[in-house]
């Protein structure tokens, strides 16, 4: 009697390409499955999604999001400022009261979602660990559906 596991979602593994997996992540999703939740608290990254398993404890996102907000938001707070100079007259009050705040909502906005995009651009790229897990998975997913157990470093059967 041999050892059939099967598994209901093959697709979970197979390459994502990069630009479904960057807006799983702008929305919070992981970017395998799309099911389970990338964020734990507001910037943190969960270890391992709950509905697929993936692991993202490896990603680095770094400074990466952070710059993408500066730049995006400093390119939309310079053009709103040029344009109500040019267009509109606004007592100076209105001005010091309009853009800080609004550059503050909208950087703590965009912060999130831009992170879970590069993180979502890293898992569809195969960066940071991302590819050698992603390999992993698959060959323990073929093993488990050839019902043939690969021996661990320790020559003890590895299981998930």
């Amino acid at each position: 009697m041999s050892l059939m596991i099967e598994t209901p979602n093959t697709t979970l593994t197979e390459d994502v390409k990069a630009i479904p997996a960057m807006k799983r992540g702008f929305l919070g999703h992981c970017p395998a499955c799309d099911k389970g939740r990338l964020f734990g608290r507001f910037l943190k990254v969960v270890d391992r999604c709950d509905a697929c398993g993936t692991e993202f404890h490896h990603h680095r996102a770094d400074d990466l999001p952070p710059y993408i907000v500066i730049f995006l938001v400093g390119h939309l707070i310079g053009y709103g400022i040029l344009m109500t100079e040019t267009k509109l007259e606004m007592p100076m009050w209105v001005h010091l009261a309009l853009w800080p705040a609004l550059t503050l909502i909208l950087c703590l906005a965009l912060l999130q979602p831009v992170k879970g995009a590069v993180v979502g651009l890293q898992y569809a790229l195969g960066m940071h660990g991302f590819g050698a897990a992603r390999a992993r998975k698959n060959a323990d997913e073929d093993d488990a559906r050839d019902g043939h157990r690969d021996l661990g470093e320790d020559r003890s059967p590895r299981f998930q």
